[in-house]
């Protein structure tokens, strides 16, 4: 629920923002609203299930399945609805900001990757935690996975491809967090450590070009 809470509060603060028309930012409330409705219920199954069945059951586990996969089915059609609403505010000034950074040369992304996965490997080294491959102070697969989307963010100039890139981003992140390889700060140390660097480099590659 704080999850959801923080996702419709960020999203209603970015309709309000953005000036969505009344008709619009209702759709919106509603979409949350069912997100909610469908959380509420879910959590309503799940103590029902565990006070009926506390041990495990066939049953009680599709009960729950089932409930959570309805509240997956609410969120991904509230992400549709937001996504068919804001998408004609947000991509336009999404990709006048990547035009700003204007078109980047191949060399200069495989410079950016190979620094990005260089500092990592040293950041490792001087903690002395993990290995370059496995754990330490910094997650490398977040690194690469965020200087890559940053890359393909700056050269492709799409909005679209730009969000979907960094969507890939965040799924391989939290992957090592759900295999507990990582924390979350060493997650996020290596997300800003390969999108800071990698807009660095090619934003350098462009000014000597």
């Amino acid at each position: 629920m704080r999850a959801h809470f923080i996702a419709a509060l960020a999203v209603l603060l970015a309709a309000l923002f953005l000036r969505v028309t009344p008709e619009e930012f209702a759709l919106l409330a509603l979409s949350i609203l069912f997100v909610l409705f469908a959380e509420l219920i879910n959590t309503a199954v799940e103590a029902v299930v565990d006070l009926a069945s506390p041990e495990f059951h066939p049953l009680a586990k599709t009960a729950k399945d089932t409930a959570a996969g309805a509240v997956l089915i609410a969120a991904c059609g509230a992400g549709i609805m937001g996504y068919l609403i804001l998408a004609k505010y947000i991509l336009p000034l999404y990709g006048k900001a990547l035009a700003m950074f204007g078109t980047q040369s191949d060399l200069g992304t495989v410079v950016a990757i190979l620094v990005v996965t260089i500092v990592v490997i040293m950041i490792k080294s001087l903690s002395g935690k993990g290995t370059p491959l496995h754990g330490g102070a910094a997650s490398g697969h977040a690194a690469v996975a965020f200087s890559i989307a940053t890359a393909v963010s700056l050269n492709t100039g799409s909005p679209l491809i730009s969000l979907l890139c960094f969507a890939l981003a965040v799924m391989v992140s939290h992957s090592r967090l759900l295999m507990r390889i990582h924390t979350m700060r060493d997650v996020v140390l290596g997300a800003l450590i390969g999108a800071g660097i990698t807009a660095i480099v090619l934003l350098a590659f462009k000014s000597l070009a």
